[in-house]
């Protein structure tokens, strides 16, 4: 690890923002349900999450790049989230609640990308160090999951705007105590970014980064509900959110040696086809406890190996002060596009055609995904020095 970086204090922020990602995610579709939504409904309000990160992050990436004040970015979108997210308290209409979430997300989605890329910065010549620092966002992630579904069972579920505000306040303390320092002013690079994006290996991750959240869709908006209907009780669909993250854990763990040892684009290509299996057994086999074991257990490599591996390739390819909008376009077109692609889809398809489709559809998109990497992305020659292909 760098002695320049406060692993601490960095740490801290992935704690608390993927604790609030653990509370908003699995349980917020159940809260709207709690209010009398249908499954479309809940399919576009968890969409307009993802979709403001379509926009959100290239435009505080192109600020923060021309500015070089990442932090103070991570810090005012921090702030705003928080304010704009109590607007859930006026009202619990369907368009107010758009407004707000619309708002709120545009402000919440500015402040991971550009603390990825502060976080780079400070690891310097060590990037494969990352995942140790990342894993503290899995952990908030696994205290948050169980931690709500154990305590907000049936009529408490209530409770969650307080649980996601106390966690959105979090997350800009946390962000006050980054040094500025690491995200300084760059030099410009001599390639422009168009040059950058017409290279085949950049334009096929970024299709294969979309494919895959694409195919997460199902499983960030209607996982908890799927299981609820087939008889889970909410402290058991908690406690599968927190096993799939824990092996998302033990991945991050060991990931700084998987990555030398095998390289970026096996890897990659290896989370894909693990996504495939994942989302065929969760549409088959839902009654079956251990399957869903199985199932949870392959987070490992559906989110842990694909985030740590294809965030890695992008910080290869986009250098010097293509660092920002390197990390916002993975944000924006992956967990933007991508997952507001499959909440829409998800939210229709639900009700229309049944779980089973739903869930068939996401393992085509990952499958598809696993061909694109295997045809067109090679990692630049900077990454072949940490592993080779």
């Amino acid at each position: 690890m760098s002695s320049r970086a406060p692993y601490w204090r960095l740490s801290s922020f992935y704690l608390f923002y993927f604790a609030s990602l653990g509370a908003l995610v699995p349980y917020w579709g159940l809260y709207l349900k709690s209010l009398g939504y249908g499954a479309t409904a809940i399919g576009t309000l968890m969409g307009i999450v993802m979709a403001t990160k379509i926009i959100s992050p290239n435009i505080w990436g192109w600020i923060a790049d021309h500015t070089g004040k990442r932090m103070a970015i991570v810090q005012l979108g921090s702030l705003l989230a928080a304010l704009t997210f109590m607007g859930v308290y006026v009202s619990s209409d369907f368009w107010w609640l758009v407004l707000v979430m619309a708002v709120f997300s545009f402000f919440w989605n500015a402040a991971l990308p550009q603390f990825e890329a502060t976080t780079f910065n400070y690891l310097a010549g060590e990037v494969h160090r990352y995942s140790s620092i990342r894993l503290w966002g899995s952990v908030g992630f696994i205290l948050s999951v169980w931690g709500v579904g154990y305590a907000l069972e049936g009529q408490a579920i209530q409770w969650l705007p307080h649980v996601l505000l106390f966690l959105f306040a979090a997350i800009w303390l946390s962000s006050v105590v980054v040094p500025e320092e690491a995200a300084g002013h760059m030099l410009l690079d001599h390639q422009p970014l168009r040059q950058v994006l017409a290279k085949p290996a950049v334009a096929g991750l970024l299709v294969a980064c979309f494919l895959m959240q694409a195919s997460h869709g199902p499983y960030y908006t209607f996982y908890s509900i799927y299981l609820e209907e087939v008889g889970y009780s909410l402290n058991k669909i908690g406690l599968l959110w927190a096993l799939g993250v824990l092996a998302e854990v033990g991945v991050f763990l060991v990931m700084h040696r998987l990555v030398p040892r095998f390289g970026l684009r096996w890897l990659l290509m290896l989370s894909l086809l693990m996504a495939t299996m994942r989302w065929v057994l969760i549409g088959l086999f839902p009654q079956w406890v251990s399957i869903m074991i199985m199932a949870q257990l392959l987070h490992a490599a559906s989110f842990g190996v694909y985030h740590a591996a294809a965030i890695q390739m992008i910080h290869l390819f986009f250098t010097g002060r293509h660092q920002g909008k390197g990390q916002a376009l993975y944000s924006s077109l992956s967990f933007g596009a991508g997952g507001a692609v499959g909440s829409f889809y998800s939210g229709y398809l639900y009700d229309l055609a049944g779980p089973l489709v739903m869930y068939s559809l996401a393992a085509m998109l990952s499958l598809v995904g696993t061909l694109v990497v295997y045809i067109f992305v090679y990692p630049p020659q900077a990454s072949e020095a940490a592993g080779g292909r």
